[in-house]
């Protein structure tokens, strides 16, 4: 619309008929976010008009007009409005909408005004204090005691605009409330609600705020929501942090009440409650200051705390940890006070700490969800620049299930404590291992997971599952900060492993086996197969290396005896120095790897030695004259493993088995294993020293020295 329509406008919004003014005021609505048109608009008296306008049409002229005043605001100009005499009936007559009128279109816009009203400082104005912020609908909300109850049942309308501008409304009186106390505004600690923040945030919290904004995170509407989900998802990260920063004082009632709750819910003996240890009189108790009495010398460590100055204990968590640990004692009463009474029968090393866990699992979610960065305007900006899914993961709707996520972070580390066998001082390994199941079980969740699945896969994970993913973590950590100095301890392990696998295969050998052998055909068979009783159809072979592992003797059997044959009863043997190569078809079957007592029809394995026909012929080489010396059916896939690759690495040889390398793998697996176990946990996540890896020099050295490893 033409600046030059503006007068003809104004006098059509100002005109007695109905259709008329609807029709100049939906025209306004497309055009007054345009700031050459609206300083027009404003300096023509138009602000009188639409004013007027809102205070008495109904219907979608009202509707047309509360949305002219919000686009208004948006690109900051018409604040005027509420800065006179009577800018305190605008404000009510716009909440009184909110709470009265069912029609959508009119609550976006009232919501919408709501917003800028509650967001605009005070700062970027002349005006006085008290017509912004949350202060300026004070009065209003008197009148209507139930704003905030309706503000927040409309979270669940259908139509996703009015859920977005709610939860925006929502989001300014959080952030102005929390704005306000950490200002100082008017020398006072409460907010523009009259009261606390605290206060103001459990009252949202108790008409089912979390609950609605939890639903709406997990729904399909996301993108419809993104921006004010985003913003609320921050302000929870701003009110735990602040929380958290809020020091335990004693002095202050509600934190001795939060206190001593907890003392009185684990169910305290006599002797606890009135300070009695040993049965003596509350005189003979008292310390001569004030007629106070001694209280039992382990009434707050017996709860897991490692002083009798809880206070104290709760510097890192602050008022959060406190917090977390009152919630779970008062919603798990009896699981507390059944989990004390267990405590209580174990040696005091062996005691699981409760109090110190549920700080330490309140630190963990704090540092999962990232809680120390709280920049809106950072997140919003990486919303746009992201791929769907990534703009999918940065929604966190389990922050919002925070107590139900303590609560089972805290069974969890009772539950690994036992299962591990942990005591005191193995405090900061439990929490290592809480640390990674909190980041694989809840920061792996898809934001659709609901809380109760989280809750049981916490409770369930398997602990070996566990440690393998610690192992994992710890080796890659230490990988990325050590380079090649852990990548030459790997090497130097993988070494070692060979080396006693390749002893273990030989011992294999050494201690001999029973191979099947194919029984010889009828028309084949000599006199002396008569002296041979076949088996099955078949005839069995025995080997067995020399203990100077110089020959591999070997004999025939028509049957298998109880005893293991003696050498001097095998009466053939194959020299070490003359085998060629060795064959097998062991490496290309996939098969079970266990062994049976009696030979098989089939022999699928097979292990073919080659041999040259004496020494001579060895030395030639490549050249000399082989020629197939002993096959060997082995009974199983283990078995065959084990001869195979033992008499390849006796000829130094790599193994080939696939059984075998498991076996490499693993040890060399366990060595690093052990080794990573031995270093400081703030070293894997660091690099080396500048000396690290440095051979010292030898010179000027005698033989009386030594390496400190």
């Amino acid at each position: 619309m033409d600046q030059a329509e503006i007068p003809g406008l104004l006098s059509r919004l100002a005109s007695d008929e109905d259709a008329s003014r609807k029709m100049a005021v939906f025209k306004l609505q497309s055009s007054i976010n345009d700031p050459s048109f609206a300083d027009v608009f404003i300096s023509s008296g138009g602000l009188i008009i639409l004013r007027r306008l809102i205070m008495n049409s109904g219907g979608n002229t009202l509707a047309y007009s509360l949305q002219s005043l919000s686009r208004l605001l948006e690109v900051d100009m018409g604040w005027e409005i509420f800065d006179s005499p009577t800018a305190g009936d605008l404000v009510d007559r716009v909440v009184e909408l909110v709470v009265s009128n069912p029609l959508v279109n009119i609550l976006r816009g009232a919501m919408s005004i709501l917003v800028a009203l509650v967001g605009h400082s005070p700062s970027e104005s002349t005006t006085t204090p008290g017509t912004f912020g949350f202060r300026a609908l004070r009065p209003a909300i008197a009148v209507y005691p139930q704003f905030f109850d309706l503000v927040v049942q409309k979270l669940q309308s259908a139509d996703h605009a009015l859920c977005a501008t709610t939860l925006a409304l929502l989001n300014a009186l959080i952030r102005d409330a929390v704005a306000n106390e950490e200002t100082g505004r008017g020398n006072t600690t409460s907010s523009g609600t009259g009261e606390e923040w605290p206060k103001f945030i459990k009252r949202l919290q108790d008409l089912g705020l979390i609950k609605s904004v939890y639903t709406l995170m997990q729904s399909a509407a996301l993108q419809d929501l993104a921006h004010p989900l985003l913003e609320f998802q921050c302000l929870t990260k701003v009110l735990l942090k602040k929380w958290r920063k809020v020091r335990v004082d004693l002095e202050r009632p509600e934190h001795r009440r939060a206190l001593k709750s907890i003392h009185l819910t684990s169910a305290p003996t006599k002797d606890y409650v009135n300070g009695n240890s040993d049965g003596k009189s509350d005189e003979a108790q008292e310390i001569g200051k004030k007629g106070s009495r001694k209280h039992h010398p382990e009434k707050w460590r017996r709860l897991g705390f490692e002083t009798e100055s809880p206070a104290s204990e709760f510097q890192s968590a602050g008022f959060l940890g406190m917090m977390d640990l009152t919630d779970y004692v008062r919603k798990n009463e009896d699981a507390f006070q059944k989990l004390l009474l267990e405590q209580s029968t174990r040696p005091l090393h062996e005691r699981c700490p409760i109090a110190r866990a549920s700080m330490a699992v309140t630190l963990t979610l704090f540092e999962h969800f990232d809680c120390g960065n709280t920049d809106i305007e950072d997140t919003r900006v990486l919303f746009q620049v992201v791929d769907a899914e990534q703009q999918d993961k940065m929604f966190h709707p389990l922050l919002l299930q925070w107590s139900r996520l303590h609560t089972a972070g805290l069974q969890a580390f009772c539950r690994l404590w036992k299962n591990t066998g942990a005591e005191q001082d193995d405090f900061e390994k439990v929490v290592e291992l809480i640390r990674i199941l909190i980041d694989r079980v809840v920061g792996q969740a898809s934001r659709h997971k609901d809380v109760v699945e989280i809750e049981e896969e916490l409770a369930e994970y398997d602990l070996a599952h566990l440690r393998e993913l610690q192992m994992s973590l710890l080796s890659i950590s230490f990988e990325d900060q050590w380079g090649e100095l852990f990548s030459k301890a790997r090497q130097s392990l993988q070494q070692e492993a060979l080396t006693f696998v390749k002893e273990q295969r030989v011992r294999c050998l050494l201690q001999g086996s029973w191979f099947s052998k194919p029984a010889l055909r009828k028309e084949s068979r000599g006199e002396d197969s008569r002296n041979r009783r076949a088996t099955h159809g078949t005839l069995w072979r025995y080997a067995k290396l020399s203990h100077n592992r110089r020959y591999l003797h070997w004999a025939d059997f028509g049957l298998r005896t109880g005893q293991e044959p003696g050498l001097d009863s095998l009466t053939e043997k194959v020299d070490l120095r003359t085998i060629s190569s060795v064959m097998s078809n062991v490496s290309e079957r996939k098969g079970d790897s266990s062994s049976t007592d009696l030979p098989t029809s089939k022999h699928s394995t097979k292990i073919t030695i080659y041999g040259f026909l004496n020494l001579e012929e060895a030395q030639r080489g490549a050249e000399g004259k082989e020629e197939p010396v002993l096959t060997l059916y082995p009974l199983g896939d283990s078995l065959a493993s084990e001869w195979l690759d033992g008499l390849l690495m006796l000829l130094e040889q790599s193994p080939i088995t696939a059984e075998t390398n498991k076996l490499l793998d693993l040890v060399a697996d366990y060595g690093m294993k052990i080794r990573l176990l031995k270093v400081r946990m703030e070293a894997t996540y660091s690099p080396p020293p500048a000396e690290a890896g440095v051979v010292p020099s030898r010179n000027d050295l005698d033989d009386d020295y030594f390496y400190d490893i």
